[in-house]
């Protein structure tokens, strides 16, 4: 789903060439129902089953995107020379990145490209998020990462996220005495810590709304695979979850998945 930067946030719906825009629909009897034709969404081609959200097995194996790197970005070997594919590694991973601070589900740290702010908070469902350091490179946005999960996750607990706003907590407080173990990461790297902007706490904390009418009080996850066709009340979204009275269902998981919505 594509997202824009509002207040409660606004969110659209990709289907095929169309987009639908989904807050009018808060409230309504909805149906989206998947047909079970699968298309990847790097070359097209139908695939029976679908890897890394979206993918078919060749481009899952091939594309530096699905590479292991990407989910753990301190591994990023670009600067071996190493890179499945150097011009995508050169417009994706070679570029500005930032670490942030987020609150979604309790206090996490995460990294992004500078370029993907506020949608990466966003899509993770945050109501607070701060920008900790900028970096020039992913690796080097990775290896801070690394350091800092010796005080915060890397992980939202979406089930928690799903159930209501997070406690607010001050992100500027818990970002202090950081700075050192961002010097000593960088340094680890390779790089320059004067290379890097440590941000001074608190300079762009956000929040964010989101379109919610009720949140569940348990959280049942649909699967697409098992039940194609979802019929319900729609009561919000939030992150890339759309939140119905039968459950939730993560519709970033079925990119490429062929769907309808009425």
């Amino acid at each position: 789903m594509r997202v824009e930067d509002a207040s409660p946030v606004r969110y659209f719906m990709r289907l095929g060439e169309l987009e639908v825009a989904l807050n009018p629909l808060i409230g309504d009897r909805v149906t989206l129902e998947f047909s079970g034709r699968i298309h990847c969404v790097a070359c097209g081609r139908e695939s029976k089953k679908s890897f890394n959200q979206g993918y078919c097995f060749p481009c899952f194996r091939s594309l530096a995107r699905c590479d292991r790197c990407i989910v753990s970005p301190e591994l990023c070997h670009f600067h071996l020379g190493t890179c499945r594919e150097p011009e995508w590694g050169q417009s994706n991973c070679m570029q500005p990145h930032v670490v942030y601070l987020a609150n979604s589900s309790g206090v996490k740290v995460g990294i992004t490209r500078k370029s993907q702010l506020p949608t990466r908070w966003i899509d993770q469902g945050a109501a607070q998020a701060m920008t900790l350091v900028r970096v020039p490179t992913r690796r080097a946005a990775g290896m801070v990462e690394l350091a800092l999960k010796s005080q915060f996750t890397d992980r939202t607990d979406w089930r928690r996220m799903l159930r209501g706003p997070p406690e607010a907590v001050d992100l500027a407080e818990q970002s202090k005495g950081l700075r050192t173990l961002c010097e000593k990461a960088l340094k680890s790297a390779g790089e320059d810590p004067g290379a890097a902007s440590l941000e001074t706490a608190g300079d762009d904390q956000r929040e964010f709304d989101y379109p919610v009418l009720e949140y569940p009080s348990k959280v049942q996850s649909i699967n697409a695979e098992k039940q194609p066709r979802i019929e319900g009340r729609l009561l919000g979204i939030k992150g890339q979850y759309l939140i119905f009275d039968c459950g939730v269902i993560n519709m970033r998981k079925y990119g490429g998945y062929e769907a309808t919505l009425a």
